[in-house]
């Protein structure tokens, strides 16, 4: 019996493994589509565009704008998700940035639906979406929200400073005395020193 190789396989499958690996790693999606004109072709279909993160893109190697348009052409979450949050946060585009958002939440994007479900919270009182939260998912929010770079969009208005502080004081104390609440002792340690600054200490 012949072997199959990759190129034997259906079509939807072809299309399926590629854009899982796109998902995981540019690197390797870059790899794939060296070795030979049907690889190359596979990976430039609309499907694996969409399948992109674009947290994992290394930027140094160039064409952000034309990935950015061409992502956000054929709906790519993570490409919802960062215009969302430049045109709440940083445009104060209110209504478009949250459509957008909630477009990549439902999704399934983690960092969509944290950011719409805190947007809503922090900017309306509205906690219906945490509803959509499993235990699963809020443990990996919490470790991206961690481990997470700088944004792609630095907040600095006055309006989301004081909402987000105000949140910080209420809501963060509830959170973290919950006896259910995925936190890691460190970030209870963290919580208590923040309580028992003083005024006279310093903001570090």
């Amino acid at each position: 019996m012949a072997e199959m190789t990759f190129l034997d396989l259906p079509s939807e499958i072809q299309q399926l493994i590629v854009s899982c690996v796109a998902k995981n790693s540019f690197q390797d999606l870059y790899r794939l589509r060296s070795t030979c004109k049907s690889m190359r072709a596979l990976a430039d279909t609309p499907y694996v565009y969409s399948s992109f993160d674009l947290y994992k893109y290394p930027w140094w190697t160039g064409l952000r704008d034309t990935l950015l348009r061409r992502c956000y052409d054929v709906g790519n979450p993570s490409t919802l998700y960062i215009k969302g949050v430049e045109y709440f946060y940083a445009l104060q585009r209110h209504e478009e940035g949250l459509a957008l958002m909630k477009r990549a939440a439902d999704a399934g994007y983690e960092r969509a639906l944290y950011t719409y479900a805190m947007t809503r919270k922090l900017y309306w009182d509205d906690e219906e979406y945490f509803a959509s939260f499993t235990r699963e998912a809020v443990g990996t929010i919490g470790w991206l929200v961690r481990m997470d770079d700088a944004p792609w969009v630095p907040v600095v208005n006055e309006g989301f400073l004081t909402k987000k502080l105000m949140f910080m004081s209420t809501g963060r104390p509830l959170f973290y005395n919950c006896p259910c609440a995925p936190t890691l002792d460190f970030d209870w340690d963290l919580w208590q020193m923040e309580l028992s600054k003083t005024e006279d200490i310093c903001n570090r």
